[in-house]
């Protein structure tokens, strides 16, 4: 399995948009953090995290292909199966899949509540993850004209792998707080 900061290099060189790699660093903080909760592999679950999104840039406009390219990366990086199928399944809707697994729905939970977090973030005077509350994010998630591109039914997910909304967001909240500053917020 490659190293973090081999991740993180990969993540920069497919990567441009620097918006984009903040999201991939935010997914990889509430990864570890779930690993963590679920007793599972952190370096593992955070590396699913920062690079579930390396073909984004490449993608954006084709969701029936985001993640494919992924996948062959990651397959010459040698990750396994499990691995890589959890990258795919985060864009299982675009890709006709369905997500069965712990960590398949982590995965997928994770990167999408990143977007709701930030957007409340940005919402706030100050524009700070440490001015927001897990109730504020709680309360925006049922205003379906805020951040509308975010998916409240794949942050749901969190159902599927015994989380409640508000827990689910708090443990998340909580991650990205603690990378801050590498997120600028």
């Amino acid at each position: 399995m490659m190293t973090r900061n081999e991740a993180l290099a990969l993540v920069k060189q497919h990567l441009q948009n620097p918006n984009l790699v903040k999201h991939c660093l935010a997914a990889e903080a509430i990864m570890r953090a779930l690993a963590q909760k679920f007793g599972e592999d952190e370096e593992r679950w955070g590396l699913a995290g920062l690079l579930h999104d390396l073909d984004f840039a490449e993608t954006a406009e084709r969701p029936d292909q985001h993640g494919r390219k992924t996948a062959e990366i990651l397959r010459t990086q040698g990750f396994d199966e499990e691995f890589v199928t959890a990258v795919l399944a985060h864009n299982a809707e675009g890709l006709g899949m369905q997500r069965t697994t712990r960590f398949q729905h982590c995965l997928a939970a994770a990167e999408t509540i990143t977007g709701l977090i930030v957007a409340t973030a940005l919402v706030y005077p100050d524009r700070r993850l440490a001015s927001v509350r897990p109730d504020s994010i709680v309360k925006r998630m049922k205003k379906k004209d805020f951040a509308r591109n975010v998916s409240r039914e794949i942050i749901r997910e969190c159902e599927q792998f015994g989380m409640s909304v508000p827990d689910f967001a708090a443990l998340s909240l909580q991650a990205m707080q603690a990378i801050a500053g590498e997120l600028g917020l």
